[in-house]
């Protein structure tokens, strides 16, 4: 098979391999999907990745009963086979005998012949008894539930009445959500425009720019995406701007900024604030650069490291900060599946630690009378209420400033977005406003 158009099935096993390796899907889709011209095989190894991770803990648990003896760690990329395999037996519409045999003959193109067997055994297996393994599933609940079991703790304790609805949503596919950018049309015109090129659409009832596809599309089949009448955003992410009551002339901080998101949602909001973007990876800072171009939008780009502010962006005083931490992304699972392999549950206490530390090392550079909108998109408690507790009870110059919507609950401190509420993405947002003294 040619450079241009390799097997799916291999391409989406180094992927899957490659998470087990520590690495993101962020980082790993792009570079083995590059090479691949042909538009439904690039589908469909895309989907055979997020699909496999997205219910790796019950396709793992099928997988152990079905092996005799685990496999070797060197064997990473026919453990990702397997799990590809199981998928698609389970929840795509491929047809069996395919399902199984490319998926065994893609072992061969990764130069391990000895795994055909085991694969095509395994697989067949799987086929015969798919409805008594999965039975024997459902004493595990974290593979009934596709969900580890840590996570699932959380869960249980936050919506100890619904718990399962919440885990439905971070199971499901995410939608795609548009931001139409203000400075450029309307809502009402763009979905006119989609409506002409045979896209189907609707206004998102939460967000006043906010679109919602019926099924995603490639990006660059979007009416002036290149142009930058349309940005590619979640509903939850899209709140952001709107509650730091932006007006001209303010002097802006976007701490933790890539990908810029956010930080172009700022500027298409009021486009007379001076805005500072800051990020601690230089080359993520790259992805706000690419943004803020095609939108053909400005902001003063800052290296620099929230939790330790030094240099000229560090020695200024801001009117509005959005703070925009690092986080489990535990609310946006659906959309990044690899997260329940990746995550662990001794993580939140070094992330809540550096959110605190950010916390603590930002708020000196807000003006007296300014707002300052914390922000992550966890659903873990840890991460959201419980930060902005002691901190407003350590800094008497900060109060919360309650935020008053139809959107997410109310929290001690803050609003949580419950993931899948309105088809959103679970974010928690708390508004802090320093007092004059």
């Amino acid at each position: 098979m040619s450079r241009q158009n390799p097997d799916p099935r291999v391409a989406a096993a180094r992927i899957v391999n490659g998470v087990f390796s520590g690495r993101s899907l962020s980082d790993l889709i792009p570079q083995h999907l590059s090479g691949i011209d042909d538009v439904r095989n690039r589908s469909l190894a895309q989907e055979l990745s997020y699909g496999s991770l997205r219910y790796y803990p019950r396709l793992h648990a099928l997988i152990g009963r079905l092996l005799q003896k685990p496999l070797k760690a060197k064997d990473g990329d026919i453990e990702a086979l397997l799990l590809i395999g199981a998928y698609q037996l389970l929840y795509l519409r491929v047809a069996d005998h395919a399902a199984v045999n490319e998926t065994a003959g893609a072992a061969k193109k990764l130069g391990k012949r000895w795994a055909v067997g085991l694969i095509n055994g395994v697989l067949r297996r799987l086929q015969r008894e798919q409805e008594q393994l999965l039975a024997g599933l459902e004493s595990d609940q974290e593979a009934r539930h596709a969900m580890p079991g840590w996570l699932l703790g959380e869960l249980q304790a936050r919506w100890p009445d619904n718990w399962e609805q919440r885990v439905s949503a971070l199971n499901e596919r995410p939608p795609m959500t548009l931001r139409v950018n203000r400075l450029l049309t309307t809502r009402e015109a763009y979905l006119k425009l989609l409506d002409a090129e045979g896209i189907q659409a609707k206004a998102n009832t939460t967000v006043p720019m906010g679109v919602d596809l019926e099924r995603p599309v490639d990006v660059e089949l979007l009416p002036g995406f290149a142009a930058g009448m349309v940005s590619v955003q979640d509903g939850a992410a899209q709140l952001a701007a709107g509650l730091l009551s932006l007006s001209p002339g303010q002097h802006v901080l976007d701490a933790c900024a890539a990908p810029g998101g956010k930080t172009s949602h700022l500027l298409e909001t009021e486009p007379g604030i001076q805005l500072t973007a800051m990020d601690v990876d230089e080359a993520r800072l790259l992805r706000v650069t690419e943004n803020l171009n095609r939108l053909k939008l400005q902001a003063d780009l800052q290296q620099g490291d929230a939790a330790e502010p030094k240099g000229a962006w560090s020695e200024q005083d801001y009117d509005r900060i959005l703070l925009d931490v690092p986080c489990s992304a535990t609310g946006v699972i659906r959309r990044h599946p690899d997260i329940k392999y990746l995550r662990r549950e001794s993580d939140i206490v070094a992330l809540a630690d550096l959110q605190q530390r950010i916390l603590e090392a930002i708020w000196p550079l807000l003006k007296p009378g300014g707002l300052m909108l914390y922000a992550t998109c966890s659903i873990l408690e840890k991460e959201n209420e419980a930060q902005l507790r002691p901190f407003l009870s350590q800094h008497t110059d900060a109060q919360e400033k309650p935020i008053e919507a139809e959107w997410g609950e109310a929290r001690a401190v803050g609003r949580q977005i419950p993931p899948g509420e309105a088809g959103l993405d679970g974010f928690y947002y708390a508004l802090v406003e320093k007092s004059v003294v």
